[in-house]
Parts: C-alpha cells; sequence; structure tokens
C-alpha cells in the first residue's frame, strides 16, 4: 500500500510539475530576464569602476546559456522538484490515512494534507524569507540565506506537527472547533516568535524594480499554488476511485 502511494504521489507530481512549468513559462520568465537585465547592468557598471581603478577583469562565459536555462533547465528542475514532493506527499498521505480522527474521506484527506503543507512548508516561510530573483542577495551570503530558509521550514513544520498533537489532546476537553482555534493560535504563535528571533534578510538594491520583484514572487507563490492544489485534488481523486474499485471487486 506504501508503495503504491508512494508511486501514485511521484506521477501525480510530474503532472503539477507539468502545470508549474507551463505558468513558470509564461508569467515566471519574463521577470527573470527583466532581473538578468538589471544585473547585467550592475555588473557592467562595477566592469566600469574597477577599470577606472586600474583593474582587470576577465570576462566568462557563461556555463549554460540562458536558453537553456529558462527551457530545458527550468523543466527538469521542476519536474524532479514536483516529482520528489509528489512522492513525499504520497508517503505522508500513507502515514496519515487511518490516522486523522474524523471520517475523513481519500480526498479530504489529500485536501487537507495539501493545505497543511503548501502553508507549512512554503507560504509561511516565505512571509520571512520570500523568493528572490537573480540580482537580489549578495553572493557572499548565499549560504547564510539558504541555512535561514530552511531553518525557517524546519521550526514551521515542527510547530505544525505539535499543533496536530496537541489537537488531539485539547478535542476531548475543549471540543473540535476549539481545538481547532487553540492549535492554530499556539502555530500562529511560534512562528510569529521565530520571525522576530530569525535574522531579517533584506539585499534588494534601491534600485531594483519593485513590480519585477512583485511579479517574481507572485510568480513562486502561483508555481507553489498549483503544484500543492494538484496534489491535493488530484492524488486524492484518484485514491479515491482506486478505493471504490477496490470496493467493487469485492
Amino acid at each position: 500500500m506504501v508503495r503504491t502511494f508512494l508511486v501514485r504521489g511521484m506521477l501525480v507530481g510530474i503532472v503539477a510539475g507539468l502545470l508549474s512549468f507551463g505558468f513558470l513559462n509564461v508569467y515566471g520568465e519574463p521577470q527573470v530576464d527583466r532581473a538578468i537585465a538589471f544585473e547585467t547592468q550592475m555588473d557592467e557598471a562595477k566592469a566600469a569602476a574597477d577599470r577606472a581603478k586600474g583593474m582587470s577583469m576577465s570576462d566568462a562565459d557563461e556555463l549554460v546559456s540562458r536558453p537553456v536555462q529558462a527551457g530545458v533547465g527550468l523543466f527538469t528542475a521542476v519536474i524532479v522538484y514536483s516529482a520528489a514532493f509528489g512522492g513525499l506527499f504520497g508517503l505522508a498521505f500513507a502515514f496519515a490515512y487511518g490516522r486523522v480522527p474524523g471520517a475523513l474521506t481519500p480526498q479530504s484527506l489529500s485536501a487537507l494534507l495539501a493545505a497543511t503543507g503548501f502553508v507549512a512548508i512554503y507560504l509561511v516561510p516565505n512571509l520571512k524569507y520570500p523568493a528572490s530573483p537573480p540580482a537580489v542577495g549578495e553572493p557572499e551570503t548565499i549560504g547564510l540565506r539558504t541555512a535561514l530558509y530552511f531553518i525557517m521550514i524546519a521550526i514551521s513544520l515542527a510547530a505544525m506537527v505539535g499543533a496536530v498533537t496537541l489537537k488531539r489532546r485539547f478535542v476531548q476537553r475543549f471540543g473540535d472547533w476549539n481545538a481547532t482555534l487553540m492549535v492554530v493560535a499556539c502555530y500562529i504563535a511560534i512562528m510569529i516568535a521565530a520571525g522576530l528571533v530569525l535574522p531579517a534578510v533584506n539585499e534588494v538594491p534601491d534600485e531594483f524594480p519593485a513590480v519585477v520583484l512583485w511579479k517574481f514572487r507572485i510568480a513562486a507563490l502561483g508555481a507553489q499554488a498549483i503544484m500543492w492544489a494538484t496534489l491535493g485534488l488530484l492524488f486524492g481523486a484518484l485514491t479515491q476511485r482506486a478505493l471504490k474499485m477496490g470496493r467493487t471487486r469485492a
């Protein structure tokens, strides 16, 4: 059963990747092109300043051309990323199925897991450390920024798991609705505290176009929403259908 959910999740993840790639190719890549153009202008200005100081800079050929990055490169990255998350989603569904309180159908459970994953893994961490296009962020701090982002994800996941565990204890005493409100409040409080404790990262150049930055982050948000929505809805529909077919055969 676990293997079935894993394979199904990866296949649904590939479908989600195709949809996300289409969205990014249409809406996201133009913002990347504008950000690269801005970065090129900055590099040319820096090179001119270095030449004025007597410093020489050699122009290095880019390892991967921009058309390849926007085409095959983006396609491969999105498909692999979505398939991996689809597999993890299938494993999470296999673990949660039959253990979550309430008479949830496979479709309801799948949608619930997808919504929870989107909030805990992407939405809340990105409120603190949002996605940034080229020319935003210093190369020297990329390691620190990556570490902070993953720390925020780890805290969010731990807080979400803790909230689910607490709800099981609160339901019997306070009821389902009150327990839900209480654990949501606990999760929000923990994430607000984490956001205040972790250092802020603001390396956006003053000259960078605000519209390009906004549209790039909307594109990143839209791609994630498409991926998680596809995982939740399509995986749940396929699992529900497989369950009905199994009952019919039985």
